[in-house]
């Protein structure tokens, strides 16, 4: 079972998960549904072991290895402060939290979640009592997130950050793991499939999005996705009836 609320740090979402009842080997039920790039990072408890899950740039399919899990999903951009690393050098990376803290405060760290009568609710309070401490969100590049999410081109918000396209690139590497054409299109797919599970005609969902058409939209979900449409709309329908829906942010294993 997936379940997602707001969390207490400003424009994060805390997520948990159990994980079902064993399936049949090879059953297509028992394939976990892909994690889609997002530009998002996560800190994940999972089974008393803290986690980081840092940017993807490819469909990611999670192995269940715990039975009980809880995350922070941080908006765009505002994980690299807290962790205290640059998103690139976590990219398409799960890592334990001891490889970027200190090994024995990680462990600690994960000891006071696993005791918490409310694992989810203790890592939500950790992490916001943590960020007070951290490095604040840049405002800069949470106007960038926002102008592309909108569907911006990248050099239109580039000017009207005023960065020049080297500087934003640079930043965009540190704060989101990948450049801002790359986050570009990502944001655009997470605008696009959203579309399609809402039941919007590919075609019209493409265009919505900011695809040139229909056959677009096909080829950057194969490239991001690793799927075609059909299957992605198959494998969200298939999630649904086994489970609430599990949003593509959602990172469940190291």
């Amino acid at each position: 079972m997936y379940e997602e609320r707001p969390a207490l740090l400003d424009g994060a979402v805390l997520w948990t998960r159990t994980a079902g009842p064993a399936l049949p080997a090879g059953s297509a039920a028992g394939v976990s549904r892909p994690v889609l790039p997002d530009g998002c990072m996560d800190l994940i408890w999972a089974d008393g072991h803290l986690l980081v899950a840092g940017p993807d740039t490819h469909a990611y399919v999670p192995a269940e290895t715990a039975e009980r899990y809880a995350g922070i999903r941080f908006a765009p951009g505002d994980a690299p402060g807290f962790f205290g690393v640059p998103a690139h050098e976590l990219r398409d990376r799960r890592v334990a939290l001891g490889t970027l803290w200190a090994e024995a405060e990680a462990r600690r760290l994960g000891e006071r979640i696993t005791a918490a009568p409310d694992p989810a609710a203790a890592l939500d309070t950790l992490v916001r009592r943590r960020a007070a401490d951290a490095p604040a969100p840049d405002p800069l590049l949470r106007a960038v997130v926002a102008r592309l999410a909108a569907g911006r081109a990248v050099a239109e918000t580039a000017d009207a950050v005023g960065l020049g396209a080297r500087q934003l690139h640079r930043r965009s590497l540190d704060a989101f793991g990948y450049g801002p054409k790359t986050l570009a299109r990502v944001l655009r797919l997470q605008r696009a499939l959203a579309l399609v599970l809402a039941g919007v005609p590919y075609a019209e969902a493409a265009v919505r999005a900011g695809c040139a058409d229909q056959a677009h939209l096909a080829r950057e979900t194969r490239a991001l996705a690793g799927m075609t449409l059909g299957a992605y709309v198959a494998s969200a329908a298939e999630s649904a009836n086994r489970e609430t829906p599990e949003p593509s942010g959602s990172r469940t294993t190291a």
